[in-house]
C-alpha cells in the first residue's frame, strides 16, 4: 500500500508553556525542562527507523527535533507550513489577561469559531488548510518510509481532527502534551489515526496543550 508512517511530535516545554502564556509564533526557545524532554524523546526514537526529521522553524520545536534529528544521524528540515496557529493580538498574553482585555475574542477562540481569525491572526479554516497541506506535502515526498514531525499543540490539534475525520468545532477529548508522540498513517486518501499522546518516555511533569 502506498503509505507513509508518521511520527507528530510536540515541541518540548518553555517558560510560556509553564506560564499558560499564549505563544502562537511568537520565537520562545525550550526552558531546561524542555530540553530534557527532547532528549528523552531522541532517546526512544533513536531505533524506530525514521528517514527523515521536519519541524517548524520556531526556536521550541526546532530545538527539540534537533535532538530527534541528532540521535537518528539525520539533517534537520524545516517547513514553514509547520508553524503554530498565528494568534494575532492574543500572542503574549495569558489565558487570564486575554479574557479581561478581549472577551469577545476568547469567547470566539473557546468556541472554536472556524471562520474566526484574531486580528492579525489566522482562523481555525487557514489553520487547517495549511496544516494538511503541509502534512500532505511532507508525507507524499516518503511513500514507504517512516518520518518525525515536530511541530505545535494547534498543529496537532488539526491532525488528530483529520486522522479521526472530527469536526473544527467538536470538543477536545484527547490530549495534546509537551514532546508526546503521536502515530499517525498517511495515503493519499488522508491520514488515520494509529496511536495518541504517548508520553511513557516522559516524567509526570508533562503539560497538556489547554495549559499553553
Amino acid at each position: 500500500m502506498d503509505c507513509t508512517r508518521i511520527l507528530a511530535i510536540r515541541h518540548g516545554e518553555t517558560a510560556w508553556n509553564k506560564d499558560t502564556r499564549i505563544q502562537g509564533q511568537i520565537d520562545i526557545p525550550l526552558n531546561d525542562t524542555g530540553l530534557a524532554q527532547a532528549q528523552r524523546t531522541a532517546e526512544v526514537l533513536r531505533h524506530e527507523g525514521i528517514s527523515a526529521v521536519y519541524s517548524s522553524d520556531l526556536a521550541r520545536a526546532v530545538q527539540t527535533a534537533e535532538a530527534i534529528a541528532q540521535a537518528c544521524a539525520l539533517e534537520l528540515q524545516h517547513h514553514i507550513g509547520l508553524r503554530e496557529r498565528h494568534f494575532g493580538v492574543c500572542q503574549g498574553f495569558s489565558w487570564a489577561e486575554l479574557a479581561e482585555r478581549e472577551p469577545q475574542v476568547t469567547d470566539a477562540w473557546r468556541r472554536r469559531v472556524p471562520e474566526f481569525a484574531p486580528p492579525g491572526g489566522e482562523s481555525l479554516l487557514d489553520l487547517q488548510a495549511r496544516v494538511v497541506g503541509a502534512f500532505n506535502d511532507l508525507a507524499a515526498r516518503h511513500v514507504g518510509e517512516q518520518i518525525a514531525i515536530v511541530a505545535h499543540g494547534g498543529v496537532l490539534d488539526i491532525v488528530y481532527r483529520a486522522a479521526t475525520q472530527l469536526d473544527l468545532q467538536a470538543p477536545r477529548t484527547w490530549v495534546l502534551a509537551n514532546a508526546s508522540i503521536n502515530r499517525v498513517l498517511w495515503t493519499p486518501q488522508g491520514m488515520t489515526l494509529v496511536g495518541w499522546g504517548d508520553v511513557a518516555h516522559l516524567d509526570a511533569s508533562v503539560r497538556d496543550e489547554t495549559t499553553s
